[in-house]
């Protein structure tokens, strides 16, 4: 775990961060955190803050409000998916005197956030996933989330306007609805400008398998797909195998530009920075917060990364006309008649589905022109 405060105090809680859970508490009650009048935040990361992705794009938004007056920021990263995770809010609370944690991996949520809300009705927990429920789950518990197919829908406009050959690649951890949605929504992007763009999708099994995304991504390579995204944790193996090959590459999570100067085309980006500052601007104000926070490029929760050297001025034209479309409320990606790879009518003639329909949660297709299954 990082702070800023360096003092010989904050050195014994570093010291105690190794001691059981009970002592912890045992000692806490004896020597509480000391008063003050800034806001203790924590945050907490599954894996590396330098990940190029998932978590570092976390890190970014926990930057952000440690740049903000009144605030103090702990942060302690690759805490897994397990009880460990519980230690660590309830020695951010009990230690620090943390008012406010970000668990920020989807597994945290359920059952460890669950279980340790209703312990600290002082601390508030909020969890990237989108997994609160009302009247269910602890109300100083809560859930934010953002519509990334979006600019998955505008990272693909570029791609499909940038392949010669008209063969995409996607490797993606899982075949869950989360994840369908991006493939297909960067598929349907991409067929915006160019119908006959196929997408060939391989599923990793998981959120970090660096050598099964390298054999990926030398896969597709190999079988003519001259661009490759992905839905993965860390896209940095992905996007420095395709650099290193002379193919174009589209980000996710966080900007990689860094990683590929020749062929990163752009990339579909979490804007936690705001998220994170607007939630700490409502503690500090003694405002409630909101329970479930959704949103999409208009609400500026997600963005695409800069456009790179290889995209046209053509191709950037028709991406910032998509986004102006998104930005008006205008766009809709999923309407009628729409057919899976198998051939089936998923959304009939004349029916549309925007963003926030519920529908869109249980995604379980690939769209037609995506290469891959399911497994269902």
């Amino acid at each position: 775990m990082t702070s800023t405060d360096t003092t010989p105090f904050a050195f014994l809680l570093r010291i105690m961060r190794g001691f059981p859970p009970a002592l912890i508490i045992a000692l806490a009650m004896i020597f509480p955190a000391r008063a003050g009048d800034d806001v203790v935040v924590g945050f907490i990361y599954v894996g590396s803050r330098a990940d190029y992705g998932y978590n570092q794009a976390h890190a970014q938004g926990a930057a952000a409000v440690k740049a903000m007056p009144g605030v103090k920021v702990i942060e302690e990263e690759n805490v897994p998916e397990t009880i460990a995770v519980q230690n660590s809010m309830e020695s951010m609370i009990n230690l620090d005197g943390a008012r406010l944690i970000f668990p920020t991996s989807f597994g945290y949520y359920d059952p460890h956030v669950l279980a340790v809300a209703p312990k600290y009705s002082g601390t508030t927990f909020l969890h990237a996933g989108g997994l609160y429920q009302e009247g269910r789950h602890p109300a100083n518990a809560g859930s934010y989330f953002g519509y990334i197919d979006e600019a998955q829908y505008v990272a693909g406009i570029v791609a499909g306007g940038t392949s010669k050959t008209g063969k995409l690649g996607f490797i993606a951890a899982k075949p869950i609805p989360q994840v369908l949605r991006n493939v297909n929504s960067f598929t349907l992007g991409a067929q915006s400008v160019n119908p006959k763009i196929t997408t060939q999708v391989i599923f990793t099994g998981d959120w970090a398998m660096p050598v099964k995304e390298a054999e990926a991504a030398n896969s597709l390579i190999d079988q003519g797909v001259d661009v490759i995204t992905m839905h993965v944790d860390s896209p940095k193996v992905i996007i420095e195998i395709c650099e290193r090959r002379g193919i174009y590459s589209s980000g996710y999570h966080a900007d990689q530009a860094e990683l590929a100067p020749k062929g990163y085309l752009t990339g579909a980006e979490w804007n936690w920075p705001k998220v994170y500052t607007d939630f700490v601007k409502r503690l500090q104000a003694g405002k409630p917060f909101p329970h479930l926070l959704r949103g999409g490029i208009k609400e500026g929760i997600v963005k695409n990364s800069r456009y790179g050297p290889a995209v046209s001025a053509e191709t950037i034209a028709k991406a910032e006309a998509a986004k102006a479309k998104f930005m008006a409320g205008e766009m809709v990606i999923y309407k009628g008649e729409l057919k899976d790879n198998k051939g089936n009518v998923v959304i009939p003639p004349g029916q549309a589905l925007p963003q926030t329909d519920i529908k869109l949660e249980s995604m379980d297709y690939l769209v037609a022109g995506v290469i891959g299954s399911t497994g269902s």
